[in-house]
């Protein structure tokens, strides 16, 4: 099988020609496989896909047309009305976000405790720090005002959550910026609970450059060195 170790990009399938030579060719999104409610995605035209399958083979078919250009993953889950972030809302976005990737990095480290694999023992001898230090602020649903002062009071234990997120998110290729793509899995994920977080991301490419690069990405985070 000539297909077997031949790699497409995302929407497209590997077909044999008669000489058995591969190509890549468009997924047919109605020969995707059946999937459950819970894997529907919602696409940037506010349309409900079935799974990813049918969202990225119905935007390979357009290829080279407008819509298909514009066609991307929006989130997880079924379309349904994302209401628009406000100033305020926005401002606030990164002391939320900040204390989120505290915590899972919190978690990981208390996973890895019982079972080393999910954080390399660089991260881990990172984590570690915060995890024992006694003046951490707990995962829970916290004012604005205490993430503030907390923050403002530790803020050394942000700093390396907001950089271990961007090297988490820069993989291909590793070369210090942030694209569209990279950012989708953590956007397309989070949009439902966090309607701010597209404007977020927009609004940290300071030069409109469409890239976000590890300075931009600080300074969003309110992160000075």
């Amino acid at each position: 099988d000539t297909c077997q170790n031949f790699h497409c990009k995302r929407g497209k399938v590997c077909h044999a020609d008669k000489q058995g030579k591969p190509h890549c060719i468009c997924q047919d999104p109605a020969a995707c496989p059946p999937t459950k409610d819970y894997e529907h995605v919602c696409g940037t035209d506010n349309k409900t896909y079935d799974g990813t399958c049918q969202l990225f083979g119905t935007k390979c078919q357009l290829e080279g047309t407008k819509i298909g250009r514009q066609l991307h993953l929006d989130y997880m889950g079924s379309c349904k009305h994302i209401p628009p972030c406000t100033d305020y809302e926005v401002d606030q976005f990164p002391l939320r976000m900040r204390d989120w990737l505290k915590n899972i990095l919190i978690q990981y480290y208390e996973r890895d405790l019982n079972t080393s694999g999910i954080l390399t023992e660089k991260q881990r001898n990172k984590v570690k720090k915060i995890y024992q230090n006694d003046k951490r602020l707990v995962a829970g649903d916290h004012p604005v005002e205490l993430l503030l002062h907390d923050f403002e009071k530790n803020y050394h234990m942000y700093v390396y959550p907001v950089h271990w997120q961007f090297h988490q998110l820069d993989q291909h290729p590793v070369d210090r910026l942030l694209t569209h793509s990279e950012l989708a899995p953590l956007r397309a994920s989070l949009v439902p609970m966090e309607h701010c977080i597209t404007r977020f991301f927009q609004e940290c490419d300071g030069d409109q450059d469409k890239l976000i690069a590890l300075k931009e990405w600080c300074h969003c985070f309110g992160i000075k060195e």
